[in-house]
């Protein structure tokens, strides 16, 4: 019988530096095959997410989005992902899709973080207190055990629900961090690259859509800029889309994606540099934690 895992069933066999490595690994990998198809009804929307990577597998994450739902004391977002097995095509499971996106996200970023960012980082920043910043403490903590969490949001009483240290003032707190995490819907920069200091590393998640970004063109500039795929970042996402096409930085100052620093080209090459590393998510990472999660719920059957 086909498992539907829930998070349930499977968080407390879940590590952060297992899945780290497991994405590590995944970008050791053939290239993957990837499509985003949207429907639209009114405003609800139907988002699937596709990526065939060779030799590893496929996976479909599909959700609902229904801001209606709200009214009616629901949540807006529903969804799963399937995992098919790769040579047969036959279903191996059915994982909830918040569970997915949950490890996915953060362990993209503390990915990211774990090549880029200063091995001896004291001080995190996150900045924006939704669901992703709960699990960037969870994941930060596991790959930087001595790390120092604060948070900063627009609203104070939502970072105080998060249990680290709340930041009042954003620049100053900016230029303190080592490591800023930024998971906003900013559609306009929060982040300007002048609070910013050397040796310091980026985090970007919040952008996904064309319109959307964090930092503003100064911060780019300063930056040494990495994404996590150059395919599902560069031409897709406004962090990026909108400073090339006003001329403030050009497709070729991205030096590296996770593919080519798994495959050995180098990130930082000095304690000042500062580093900029954007997550995009794209459906390959979901294959990649699919497959983690898929591990842990066997070894638990």
């Amino acid at each position: 019988m086909v498992p539907y895992i829930r998070a349930s069933d499977v968080e407390h066999l879940l590590d952060w530096n297992d899945l780290a490595d497991a994405l590590a690994a995944g970008h050791r990998m053939p290239k993957p095959e990837i499509s985003d198809q949207f429907l639209h009804r009114g405003g609800d929307t139907l988002l699937s997410r596709a990526a065939w990577i060779d030799g590893f597998g496929v996976a479909v994450k599909s959700v609902t989005v229904m801001p209606d739902n709200a009214a009616k004391g629901l949540p807006s977002v529903h969804g799963a992902m399937v995992l098919f097995e790769d040579k047969t095509g036959q279903v191996e499971a059915v994982i909830d899709s918040a569970l997915v996106t949950k490890w996915k996200t953060a362990g993209d970023s503390v990915l990211g973080a774990r090549l880029l960012a200063r091995p001896d980082s004291k001080r995190l920043l996150i900045v924006g207190a939704g669901t992703v910043a709960a699990s960037l403490i969870e994941a930060y903590r596991a790959v930087f055990p001595n790390i120092e969490i604060s948070v900063w949001n627009r609203t104070r009483a939502n970072a105080e629900n998060l249990g680290v240290k709340v930041a009042d003032d954003l620049a100053s707190a900016v230029h303190a961090a080592d490591i800023i995490s930024c998971a906003t819907m900013a559609t306009t920069p929060v982040i300007k690259g002048e609070w910013l200091r050397e040796g310091q590393h980026l985090d970007l998640i919040g952008a996904f859509k064309a319109d959307m970004r964090e930092v503003d063109d100064q911060a780019m500039q300063r930056a040494k800029l990495f994404v996590d795929s150059r395919e599902t970042t560069i031409e897709h996402i406004g962090e990026l889309k909108i400073p090339i096409a006003s001329g403030a930085i050009t497709a070729e100052d991205i030096l590296a994606d996770l593919y080519d620093l798994e495959q050995g080209q180098v990130g930082r090459t000095d304690a000042r540099d500062i580093t900029l590393f954007k997550n995009g998510g794209g459906a390959h990472l979901d294959l990649m934690t699919g497959r983690e999660i898929l591990k842990a719920w066997r070894r638990r059957s």
